[in-house]
């Protein structure tokens, strides 16, 4: 069981977080001796241009320098999300799924030699800048990026705090790059906020999934009940913006509402270790044998008040495994728009002196066999609000992504949860007898504002209005809603 879990906290996720990219092929060795038939002329023709460019290149070059570029370089065509990390760039993980980090507070990734924001981190100086997702960095401090690797780029990204580093980004609808200026800071991420939206109805946002997001969602939704008196009318989980983070944290959240042993995710690779079924169960969740399941500490009904999770195109990864289980066992509604569709399972594989490669080794699969990768998932409710069109990048989007692979319903013997309801233009709130229809003016009855820290919007939250809405019983209304083909 200790191994187990050991894999699965071995497991990070996340749109990107920013590291080296490279690959070490010796861990492979000790499991597939016969993929070992090394092809000898493709190494002698290595060897040629090895020796080409330590005698004919302009400047000397390192031996180290050159074998590492070529290991970047072969770890490049692979996927987007495979990756060495150096000493710096595997402390920086470790630190970061701690909640605490230096830097801008910006998901990247690499994109035509450019560098593209996955999302900006909520309350980070980068979110505050105005930095969006989809923007194309083309420089930094006026050096451009194009060719550079994403590690390079990241490195030149971080620095001291309280000491600024000038953004050039290319945002899709303006004609000229925009320039901004980022003071760098020490990132404080804290994973789950919560607030009571009205009386009897609960908004918990998870920004990321780190190490305690668990634990702090279970104090987050102890909070919100005793604020209402012990009790809840319905509870909305805000997902938007939220790259991934740690997968025993995305199958905490998931089992916190799901019965015990619920299937909530399954993966499937080349080898025996990428094989997993995780359900609700502590092993799964919990790290350390003898520590407390927190799960205990909540409410029993928080396993049955009506639910809705909004979810947008750059919900990523640990957000999907969420959505994707708690749509496949029928416990929440899920509304927003097309999720980003990371569907991979990278592993951290330590290497000697403290360093480590993020390989992908398996995709994800809902419980019901559907496949996240390069799809999403599709919401029941589609509500797009005008802050979501500035999600401009999905996995499919990215060079080299994994292929999409056909879905495998029952392939690993799923729980008995029914396929997931198909998107609707007409909706019943479960507060209703009737279908509400959706409708393009604002809802005066439903509107629920709040700060851009909390809800990612500024001035008016449609999706989460329409998350209101629905829990109420009442018409959804938003901007535009759209039916998805079944």
């Amino acid at each position: 069981m200790g191994k187990k879990f050991q894999q699965i906290g071995l497991v990070a996720l996340g749109a990107a977080l920013g590291v080296a990219a490279s690959l070490h092929f010796s861990a492979v060795a000790d499991r597939q001796t016969s993929a070992l038939q090394l092809p000898v002329d493709d190494l002698r023709l290595f060897s040629e241009v090895f020796g080409r460019i330590k005698t004919d290149y302009v400047e000397p070059v390192d031996d180290r320098k050159l074998l590492k570029e070529a290991i970047n370089g072969m770890v490049t065509g692979l996927d987007p999300h495979s990756a060495f990390l150096d000493q710096d760039a595997y402390r920086d993980l470790q630190v970061g799924t701690q909640g605490e980090f230096g830097g801008l507070g910006i998901e990247v990734g690499s994109e035509d030699g450019f560098i593209k924001v996955i999302a900006p981190i909520e309350d980070t100086p980068a979110f505050h800048a105005g930095i969006q997702a989809g923007d194309l960095i083309i420089k930094l401090d006026d050096v451009s990026v194009k060719g550079i690797t994403l590690s390079d780029a990241v490195k030149r990204m971080r620095g001291k705090p309280n000491t600024d580093v000038k953004l050039t980004v290319l945002r899709k609808g303006q004609d000229q790059p925009l320039d901004f200026i980022v003071r760098r800071d020490v990132i404080h991420v804290k994973s789950v906020k919560a607030r009571m939206i009205e009386p009897g109805y609960g908004l918990v946002r998870v920004t990321q999934f780190q190490e305690h997001t668990g634990e702090n969602l279970v104090s987050a939704i102890n909070d919100l009940y005793k604020q209402n008196g012990g009790d809840l009318k319905g509870l909305i989980m805000d997902l938007r913006m939220n790259p991934g983070g740690l997968l025993n944290s995305a199958v905490a959240v998931s089992a916190a509402f799901l019965p015990k042993n619920a299937l909530v995710v399954y993966t499937d690779g080349r080898t025996e270790d990428a094989k997993m079924r995780l359900t609700a169960n502590k092993e799964n969740y919990v790290r350390g044998a003898f520590r407390e399941d927190y799960l205990s500490r909540l409410p029993a009904s928080v396993k049955t008040v009506p639910m809705v999770v909004i979810v947008n195109g750059a919900s990523a990864s640990a957000s999907e495994i969420v959505a994707g289980a708690l749509q496949d066992h029928h416990r929440a509604t899920i509304l927003g728009t097309q999720t980003f569709g990371k569907g991979s399972v990278q592993t951290i594989l330590p290497l000697p002196n403290n360093q480590a490669v993020k390989l992908t080794t398996a995709r994800y699969y809902t419980p019901s066999g559907r496949s996240i990768q390069a799809k999403g998932i599709s919401p029941d409710i589609v509500v797009e609000d005008a802050a979501d069109q500035k999600v401009l990048l999905r996995e499919a989007d990215l060079q080299h992504h994994l292929i999409v692979e056909d879905d495998k319903s029952g392939a690993a013997e799923p729980d008995d949860a029914a396929t997931a309801k198909p998107s609707e233009k007409i909706i019943a709130g479960p507060g209703s007898g009737k279908p509400s229809t959706a409708t393009a003016a604002p809802s005066k009855s439903t509107t629920a504002k709040g700060d851009a820290a909390d809800t990612g919007a500024k001035k008016e939250d449609l999706q989460l209005n329409a998350a209101v809405a629905y829990l109420k019983g009442q018409p959804i209304t938003a901007t535009h809603t759209a039916a998805v083909a079944k």
